[in-house]
């Protein structure tokens, strides 16, 4: 499984290369834009082509899920912790993120996945997980619950050395938004996994 998390900020032509991601195998949209206004965020869904709002997923503006059938939520971790979310279930397939493995091994089978970081120094954050990353502690991975999903400074170089470990997949930022040529980072990412 391959997860695509947006930038921050809306970039030219994301929407087209979205789209196109979607047609070259991406699995799920993670539309992580927390400072952008529920009006930009339509406009943002709008743009993304209708047969693939199933397999976006919200960080933000969780109401605009029921305007546009969108039933994937994603919650960090405060929000969690909080239980902020609870109200927001019914109907809806939700994940979150965690940064240590004993907190993934504690998660409810409510969650469907988590994503876990940082796999590697983080392409997009510049010095996040530099100095440690999760990888070591997989081996205490015990929760049969929830599928994990690795984060942090993968790339096409060693996504499948991501996968080897275990994981249920990948979420890629950096690689693909730090890119010039995004789209053939995608693909080289989808090429380079052994199905």
């Amino acid at each position: 499984m391959i997860l695509v998390i947006t930038p921050e900020i809306i970039v030219p032509n994301e929407s087209e290369i979205i789209n196109q991601m979607f047609h070259d195998g991406l699995d799920f949209l993670h539309i992580r834009k927390p400072w952008i206004s529920r009006g930009k965020m339509t406009e943002f869904i709008n743009s993304i082509d209708t047969s693939f709002y199933p397999r976006l997923v919200l960080h933000s503006h969780y109401d605009l899920g029921k305007d546009y059938g969108i039933s994937r939520l994603h919650f960090r971790e405060e929000v969690r912790k909080e239980g902020k979310y609870k109200s927001l279930m019914n109907g809806n397939t939700i994940s979150t993120s965690v940064h240590e493995i004993t907190t993934y091994n504690a998660l409810e089978k409510e969650w469907e996945y988590a994503f876990i970081s940082p796999f590697f120094p983080s392409i997009s954050k510049k010095g996040y997980g530099v100095d440690s990353t999760v990888i070591e502690s997989l081996i205490q991975r015990n929760n049969p619950h929830v599928k994990l999903i690795a984060l942090g400074g993968i790339d096409s170089s060693h996504i499948q050395e991501v996968f080897d470990l275990g994981v249920d997949g990948v979420a890629l930022l950096g690689a693909i938004w730090e890119s010039n040529e995004p789209l053939h980072v995608f693909k080289k990412c989808r090429k380079n996994i052994l199905l």
